[in-house]
């Protein structure tokens, strides 16, 4: 597994002092490209000069001291099973920057461009947890199809090579004639497909004994993956929307972001340890005044409009997400995490909207300030972990990045974030270059 015995015993006993497996832990990492507005979702303002707060009120939710926009009513209701922190920041202002430096948990050699130059965490996970033995998929990332591309969201596996990237799921789970690509094979087709592999592999063997550059071992990782996912009932029936009852996939909602929340749900349970949901177009009726993703420049979008109609969908499937989790007593097997690249500026900006063709409000990049929702994991919820400013502009108390984040995410795994890695140059990085586990997010024995 790459994880030193030392190691691998320290964190054994330390979960089992939780009461915990890590063997059967997962992570859901729902990645909102663009960056949320923090001042619109988890961190409002309502004091703020008008510049800054913009046109949504703060409401009251279950837990006495916390807020959450008025358009996330079903947010509201279940507080006491979620976490916000809001005083993670990092200094890279564009997407590809932006993207890199969430992804990776490094500081990105330039700050443009989404080709990684460090392992996406989620090919270090694939690394440190895959044996060889599972038909299950460690790693799977579920992405509108148009966006499948490693490199769209600094994704890649850099220097670990293609053998850890993710199974990546490309489409709209609601659409009626949403289908997953390579997954099951007819059983009269079993017997063939098992005489033409033992043949692939006699010819192909001494091709293994002399390759140098690792790419027959990446071929290799492939194969067997594909394979063991064409012929496990177990991996047809995890991908298999339909075995859900229609009463709760209305609850999560019939668009690509409720029916990919049930679909990771569905993975989880299966043995899938790290889903990553990518959650861009929030339907297919999208308004003019709306962006694609989450980047709400007000030449791209109307801010309030894209708002009045995006989170009402984000509301729908990340509650019902929460509360399927809980009521199915996934809530210490399966840490949730939801957070875009960064903020939007606090103040807001007026435009020209290319689609609208009118002046618009509008929030910019903003890395400074970004708000993270974190639910399951063990973790004592309900919580505001960190502050800002009055204006939403910057941290003023417990300041995290990234990286903390992350740390938290590798302990929830049983992942030791200071394990030693080796590049192909053989130079040792370690998981992490900085940061700890956010002491709040850990397990409650």
């Amino acid at each position: 597994m790459g994880l030193g015995m030392s190691d691998f015993l320290a964190y054994q006993a330390e979960a089992a002092a939780a009461g915990d497996d890590m063997s059967d832990t997962s992570v859901i990492f729902i990645w909102l490209p663009g960056g949320p507005p923090h001042m619109e979702t988890y961190d409002m303002k309502p004091d703020a000069p008008a510049e800054y707060r913009g046109e949504f009120n703060p409401i009251k939710t279950n837990v006495p001291g916390i807020d959450v926009c008025e358009l996330l009513p079903m947010h509201a209701k279940i507080a006491d099973r979620f976490t916000l922190i809001r005083s993670i920041h990092h200094e890279f202002a564009d997407h590809g920057g932006g993207h890199k430096r969430l992804m990776t948990g490094r500081i990105p050699a330039t700050p443009t461009g989404t080709v990684n130059d460090a392992p996406a965490v989620s090919s270090i996970i694939k690394k440190m947890l895959e044996d060889g033995t599972s038909e299950i998929p460690v790693c799977v990332t579920e992405v509108d199809a148009s966006r499948a591309g490693i490199d769209t969201f600094a994704m890649g596996p850099a220097w670990l090579g293609p053998s850890t990237t993710p199974f990546i799921v490309g489409g709209d789970p609601s659409d009626p004639s949403f289908k997953v690509q390579n997954i099951g094979v007819k059983k009269e087709m079993e017997n063939r497909l098992d005489d033409r592999l033992t043949m692939l592999d006699s010819v192909d063997r001494f091709r293994r004994d002399i390759d140098k550059s690792g790419a027959m071992k990446a071929m290799d990782g492939f194969n067997r993956q594909a394979i063991n996912m064409l012929m496990s009932d177990k991996v047809r029936d995890a991908f298999d929307l339909s075995k859900e009852p229609k009463a709760l996939r209305d609850r999560y909602g019939w668009h690509p972001y409720g029916q990919r929340a049930i679909l990771g749900r569905r993975l989880v349970e299966a043995g899938v340890r790290f889903v990553t949901m990518v959650w861009e177009n929030a339907d297919k009726n999208r308004p003019k005044e709306a962006a694609y993703n989450w980047d709400s420049h007000a030449v791209n979008a109307h801010i309030f409009k894209d708002s009045q109609w995006r989170l009402p969908v984000y509301d729908q499937a990340l509650s019902a997400l929460i509360e399927d989790l809980y009521n199915r007593g996934l809530d210490r097997k399966v840490l949730l995490v939801a957070t875009g690249e960064f903020g939007r500026t606090p103040r807001i900006t007026v435009s020209r909207g290319t689609q609208t063709g009118v002046q618009q409000p509008g929030r910019d990049h903003w890395p400074k300030a970004m708000s993270v929702l974190v639910s399951g994991g063990g973790m004592q919820t309900g919580q505001v972990i960190g502050a800002t400013n009055r204006k939403g502009e910057h941290p003023i108390e417990r300041f995290l990045t990234p990286n903390d984040l992350w740390a938290s995410v590798y302990r929830h795994l049983g992942i030791n974030h200071e394990h030693i890695l080796y590049d192909l140059q053989g130079r040792p990085m370690p998981i992490l270059p900085f940061g700890e586990p956010i002491k709040e997010l850990a397990a409650v024995t």
